[in-house]
């Protein structure tokens, strides 16, 4: 059997590490791995089978148009991220596509935690550096605070456990029926009532139509005072402004976004400099078990494609992720 051609806009060691997982299961030479730049490579390797695709979506909002020729030989384009929204549209008129669904979850759930006690402990706000700073703060506790989170998929079930076990109370929404899966998890179906129990809300659902702004003025009208808001999903979920009055107003006391729409935010923006906005340049996602966790699922679908058998985490247009 010839080896599967993937082109990949992985970095070479990631690549090396799935071409060593395909070959230990399933034989030497079982596939043939070259790398790619990020965006529409200038010389795409037309007999290619696999595209695995980094985001395409360039600081200005742009999207590259789609190359002539499209979708050449592939039969299977990997995405190297959850989300689909920072990828052209003609990506997904061709052959199956899947995503990276839960490789980074456990690092967003592990973030989200670090804003929590962050914001408890009021971090880095209490540091001091001269005598005359020395004098105690009042500090508040995780454990016995109400967490929600808005979206339960990989995100959301690696985040609840960990913040039940600090004695936090959990809520949760979830798009579509069925039980949340995570014992003591208390599923909440409006987002704003959500928002008015909540101490603090972690935002880990997808970007869609659906949930663009879905942080707006009415459910922020609704929130507890003092709410810490957290965004690691996609900051098109945050009607900007909005967020700023309620801030102004007191009603959210923090917020912690490792994401904004665009990215980067333009020189100026108001949350670059707010005293209440601690910003972060999408960065919760960098981590060793993200980068191991691509790898392992990237090789899990190739030796299933290779196989002949159906692929894992396929995205559905229809709902967006």
């Amino acid at each position: 059997m010839s080896p599967i051609r993937v082109v990949s806009q992985l970095t070479e060691p990631i690549n090396a590490e799935v071409a060593r997982r395909v070959s230990a299961a399933t034989g030497e030479g079982a596939v043939e791995l070259i790398t790619l730049p990020r965006g529409v490579p200038a010389e795409w390797p037309r007999d290619a089978d696999v595209f695995v695709a980094a985001p395409f979506r360039r600081a200005g909002g742009d999207l590259p148009a789609q190359p002539p020729g499209w979708p050449f030989s592939l039969r299977w384009v990997q995405l190297v991220s959850v989300g689909i929204d920072f990828y052209p549209g003609w990506l997904f008129d061709g052959p199956v596509v899947t995503a990276a669904k839960r490789t980074s979850a456990t690092a967003l759930a592990e973030f989200s935690l670090a804003a929590i006690f962050a914001a408890a402990k009021r971090f880095p706000d209490i540091w001091v550096s001269r005598a005359a700073d020395w004098q105690p703060s009042p500090l508040g506790l995780v454990e016995g605070a109400t967490l929600g989170i808005v979206g339960f998929g990989g995100i959301g079930q690696a985040l609840a456990p960990k913040a039940l076990a600090l004695g936090m109370t959990v809520l949760a929404t979830r798009r579509g029926a069925g039980d949340l899966g995570v014992p003591g998890v208390e599923r909440v179906d409006d987002v704003a009532a959500l928002f008015a129990r909540a101490d603090h809300v972690v935002l880990a659902a997808p970007a869609t139509a659906e949930t663009h702004h879905l942080v707006n003025a009415r459910v922020l009208a609704t929130a507890k005072p003092g709410l810490h808001l957290i965004n690691v999903a996609r900051g098109a979920l945050i009607d900007d402004q909005a967020l700023l009055a309620a801030l102004a107003e007191g009603r959210v006391s923090l917020a912690t976004l490792d994401v904004t729409h665009p990215e980067p935010l333009p020189d100026g923006h108001p949350y670059y400099s707010h005293p209440r906005v601690r910003l972060s340049p999408h960065t919760s996602v960098f981590t060793p078990d993200t980068h191991a966790n691509l790898a392992a699922q990237l090789a899990h679908n190739l030796i299933r494609f290779r196989r002949g058998e159906p692929l894992e985490d396929v995205v559905d247009l229809s709902r967006g992720y």
